[in-house]
């Protein structure tokens, strides 16, 4: 390194001789209060300018008209695996898991070694006996010995490893060398070392809710009914809207329920530095968490972004930050007259609304400006799927079955509801007139106003005028119009001979291939092949289509189709596949039901559901005996019967 100084100087970088003019200055001091036993960790290349001959008064001089800024020092907790990387701040340590166990071992460094291998060759399910150990000890004893060594060092217990524990493969010596040699412990740093509010925060709650920081990747299940587990979700909800990303969500295996979550933990040492940026917020998490929140409202461009965050306020527990975050909510709202925003925003509000139930957060001011964009999507969502080309028809199509669900989750929500879940297939006329009012009360009320709860019920139908609208008409692309006429069929408002009548219209030969491929993804795409199993009118309407497509436009639409039908499990191809073998509309024999896929046959078999009345009586519990009809009571109101069954009786 003094050579390549000698050569080429400060290499360009002038900033450089500053800089170790003020380490040998700070050098200097150390030397005056402790002596000459002075050690100095640094980079490489500064060795050689530390211990060149400078005087105080040069060095001095480089620092002369620099900006004085105050600071503070804090100690960072590192990592092995930072400590091994050669580059950036790493210290190049090709084995810090070894040292640091030939530092804490008090004896016998060689054997603990090895049994600590054993131990996670056999969390990975190998075999290794405690023979292993004996024999891989002597083996690195006797290499040791061959090479004039006093003892066995990394090269010689991991030959020993190798040879002995691993059968002479390197595959489960490189868990070995990722595990221990080079390890995920992290460092500690004391209490008595300087930190930031912040950070001295944290940790006390880190202590109290026994969260303890760890390099090693984990998972971590919380049941928020229970006050610690609630308080460790805000806590980590908290730190990711300051940007430290000490936990990332994941899915719940074991519930589906609103009151599990399920967190990856990981603490990385830049998140120390990142602790230290955010104490510019505040001196507690709570208080800081809660500035971040409303400056970020306040900065907020997009309407889909301050939805976001109400919801990771929610989630955080930050009530006083919510009336800043729904006030700027209900101005976005107001302003922006995009539909697709309007629709990416409305599922993350809706999402927030159902917090409430296991938080005890207060989400009643979210139901208004929920209900409003609600509103302003079904007056807006025709005319802004008209004239869309492919990429859009697509994007506008998940908006679609995200509004579709977000709505059902709202009608849910919102009080006032409940009389609206009956529309049938014959409301259409009802639920346009519906749709038109919900636009006047969308206009008149604005995004954030406040409503009458009955003038909030009512969406699911007023939705459905909007999915009627959208079913027939020409100038929607044919992905959204079957996506449109897929979700009625499913929501029961759709009757199947409509439906097929639909499918019939779109199918038919003047309809370019091109658009009537783009109806079926939307009508059967998203996983939606049962139906075409169990209703072989509307397989029989595809197939025929299919079938009478030419040759040069069957490339087009090929891509299409195979998008749609890849999306289906396995046993719904091969079943569709029989029955389009087979020939769709036929009735189904005894032959028929040869070629039915198990799990899918032609006519219910009364004797296998006869089957089931046993198990469904134990578990169920024997009921009362059934009666005759009892005589009416003097009131003249008509006599009841008695139900075997407890669970019917009690739920009538």
């Amino acid at each position: 390194m003094g050579a390549l100084r000698e050569r080429y100087g400060a290499g360009g970088r002038p900033r450089d001789l500053v800089r170790e003019a003020q380490m040998r200055l700070q050098a200097r001091a150390a030397r005056r209060e402790f002596g000459d036993a002075v050690a100095v960790v640094c980079g490489a290349w500064h060795v050689p300018a530390l211990g060149a001959k400078t005087t105080v008064a040069a060095d001095r001089a480089l620092l002369k008209g620099l900006p004085k800024v105050k600071t503070d020092v804090t100690w960072v907790p590192w990592t092995h695996r930072r400590l091994a990387r050669s580059s950036g701040y790493g210290a190049g340590i090709d084995s810090p898991g070894w040292y640091g166990h030939l530092f804490h071992a008090p004896d016998r460094p060689v054997e603990r070694w090895l049994t600590k291998v054993a131990g996670l060759l056999r969390e990975e399910d190998r075999i290794v006996s405690s023979a292993h150990v004996i024999e891989a000890v002597r083996l690195a004893e006797t290499l040791a010995a061959l090479r004039g060594r006093p003892l066995p060092g990394l090269g010689e217990t991991t030959e020993a490893v190798r040879a002995v524990m691993c059968d002479g493969s390197d595959v489960p010596l490189t868990l070995v060398h990722d595990r221990l040699v080079v390890g995920d412990v992290l460092g500690e740093v004391p209490e008595t070392a300087p930190a930031v509010p912040l950070q001295r925060d944290l940790a006390r709650r880190q202590r109290a809710l026994r969260l303890k920081p760890e390099a090693l990747e984990r998972e971590l299940e919380l049941d928020l009914r229970g006050e610690t587990d609630a308080a460790r979700s805000r806590l980590l909800h908290r730190l990711r809207l300051l940007g430290i990303g000490w936990g990332e969500p994941g899915p719940s295996r074991g519930s589906t329920g609103t009151f599990r979550e399920t967190w990856r933990l990981r603490w990385e040492p830049e998140l120390s530095v990142r602790v230290a940026e955010a104490g510019v917020w505040g001196t507690t998490v709570a208080g800081a968490a809660q500035a971040r929140a409303e400056a970020d409202a306040a900065a907020a461009e997009a309407l889909a972004e301050v939805t976001a965050l109400a919801e990771r306020c929610l989630l955080a527990g930050l009530s006083d930050a919510l009336p800043v975050v729904m006030r700027a909510l209900a101005d976005r709202a107001a302003l922006d007259t995009d539909v697709g925003h309007l629709a990416q925003a409305l599922p993350a509000l809706v999402r927030s609304l159902r917090y409430g139930d296991v938080r005890g957060t207060d989400t009643r001011a979210l139901a208004g400006v929920a209900a409003g964009l609600a509103e302003r999507i079904f007056v807006g969502l025709p005319p802004a799927c008209a004239a869309l080309d492919a990429d859009a028809a697509g994007r506008m199509r998940e908006h679609l079955d995200a509004v579709h669900t977000a709505v059902g989750l709202l009608g849910e929500s919102l009080p006032g509801t409940a009389g609206a879940e009956g529309a049938g297939p014959g409301t259409a006329e009802t639920a346009a007139a519906a749709a038109g009012q919900g636009a006047a009360a969308s206009a008149e009320g604005g995004a954030g106003g406040a409503r009458d709860p009955r003038a909030l019920g009512g969406l699911r139908t007023r939705w459905r005028a909007v999915l009627r609208a959208l079913a027939p008409r020409d100038t929607v692309p044919g992905v959204i119009r079957g996506r449109a006429v897929r979700l009625l069929l499913d929501e029961g408002v759709l009757a199947a001979g409509e439906a097929a009548r639909l499918m019939g219209l779109v199918l038919s030969p003047g309809t370019p291939p091109a658009d009537a491929a783009a109806w079926i993804e939307g009508f059967a795409g998203g996983g939606g092949g049962l139906l075409l199993v169990h209703d072989e009118r509307l397989l029989g309407l595809v197939d025929g289509w299919l079938t009478g497509v030419s040759a040069e436009a069957f490339t087009d639409v090929l891509p299409l189709l195979r998008r749609t039908f890849a999306a289906y499990e396995p046993g719904v191809r091969r079943t569709l596949g029989e029955l389009v073998r087979r020939g769709p509309g036929e009735r189904a024999g005894a032959a028929a039901r040869a070629l039915t896929a198990p799990g899918f046959a032609a006519e219910p078999d009364p004797e296998r559901a006869d089957a089931v009345l046993p198990v469904l009586r134990l578990l169920l519990g024997p009921g009362p005996e059934p009666a005759a009809e009892s005589a009416p009571d003097p009131d003249g109101r008509s006599g009841t019967t008695t139900h075997d069954n407890k669970l019917a009786g009690v739920a009538r």
